[in-house]
This record gives structure tokens, sequence and C-alpha cells, in this order.
């Protein structure tokens, strides 16, 4: 986990993940550029994005985008595994 993108792509975890989770809304960079910076480096990563605020617009930026798939909160942690499951097994 980190406490923020900026942090993420300055780890050098992203050469080696496997999937990504990230929120829309952060400080600093947000979820849907996060995704296309992912896009550049590991355009076959799946990323999924989740939002505590409905917004059909983003929803639809990030599908478009490539997003895996994207979760409104509050979910159900066995929905999160059942998408994440679904990310993995497509990749």
């Amino acid at each position: 986990m980190f406490s923020s993108a900026e942090e993420f792509l300055g780890s050098g975890t992203l050469a080696k993940a496997t999937c990504v989770i990230t929120d829309v809304r952060m400080p600093g960079m947000d979820g849907i550029e996060l995704q296309r910076r992912i896009r550049l480096e590991r355009p076959k990563l799946p990323v999924i994005l989740i939002s505590a605020h409905y917004n059909a617009d983003v929803r639809q930026t990030a599908i478009d985008q490539g997003a895996t798939d994207f979760l409104y909160k509050p979910f159900d942690a066995a929905d999160l595994l059942k998408v994440i499951q679904s990310a993995l097994t497509k990749a």
C-alpha cells in the first residue's frame, strides 16, 4: 500500500505488480491519471478503480482508458475478491 500515486510510481513496484487497485480521488495525482501512466509502461496490467462518489462520466473514462473494473464504495470484500480474481484470470 502506498500513500499516493506518486509514491507508488516512484517505488519501482510497477514493474513487478500483478494488479493495481486505486481510488479515483487521492491527494496529488488522481486514479485516472495513475491509470493513464500505468498504461504507458504496462498496457496489460489490470487496474481496478474505486470511488465513493458516483460519477458515470468518470467511470466511463476509466473504462474507456482500459480499467479492468470500477467499483463504488461501499462494496463487499467478496465482490472485490471476485473482481481481482477475474482481472488476474484475464491478464
